[in-house]
């Protein structure tokens, strides 16, 4: 009864998102290898690397990025964490961002709070973003190799990058998928991901994409 109860919860994220009167979609495909190493028992490095191949059209350049990450744990189920990240984005501005975030585990559940600084190339100033997330994390099977994972986040944007431009809710991505652990150090994950770019006075973007990931730690 738990797991059904669980695993409806988790589906339920999926219809979450704001329905789009109008919508521009495309299909994508998004590869997510990171590396990570333990510093000590509570802190750690990780290199966080992104290839999301788009459709072209408007707003859909292909993106590439690498993130430094470090991971402080502050409790058995908080972590925070901060990173630097170089973005290309193929065929339009390129980014810098620095991040701040917060991770916590309540049993299956899963939170992310994130802020971001964006330094666009070409923009009118720094740009200010917040995306919380909640989602779960529950496990199939005796041997707790597989987990099914699903989550939905939401993008606030405190400050545009150009004078002008859209603030408030202006995003929303949710996924679906399964991860597995094929050892002690690599995982692997594949998952369903739709991103919703939600615009003032224009059909919103939606992109769907298959994300595959693949985590090793050393």
């Amino acid at each position: 009864m738990y797991k059904k109860t669980a695993l409806a919860f988790a589906a339920s994220l999926l219809i979450f998102p704001v329905t789009a009167y109008a919508s521009d979609d495309g299909a994508e495909f998004w590869l997510n290898p990171s590396v990570s190493v333990d510093v000590d028992d509570n802190t750690g490095l990780e290199i966080e690397t992104a290839q999301r191949f788009r459709d072209a059209g408007e707003g859909r350049a292909d993106t590439y990025f690498v993130r430094l990450w470090v991971n402080q744990k502050i409790a058995d189920n908080v972590t925070l964490s901060g990173a630097f990240e170089s973005r290309v984005n193929d065929g339009a501005s390129n980014e810098t961002r620095l991040i701040q975030q917060m991770t916590t585990k309540h049993g299956i559940l899963r939170t992310r709070l994130r802020l971001e600084q964006r330094f666009v190339e070409d923009a009118d100033r720094m740009g200010l973003r917040i995306r919380p997330r909640i989602g779960a994390a529950i496990p199939l099977g005796d041997d707790g190799k597989w987990t099914f994972k699903s989550d939905a986040e939401l993008f606030f944007t405190l400050r545009g990058n150009n004078r002008g431009s859209s603030t408030g809710l202006t995003g929303l991505r949710t996924q679906v998928g399964l991860a597995y652990d094929l050892s002690d150090r690599i995982s692997l994950s594949a998952a369903y991901l739709r991103q919703q770019d939600i615009r003032n006075g224009r059909p919103d973007t939606i992109g769907h994409a298959p994300i595959i990931g693949i985590e090793y730690s050393f």
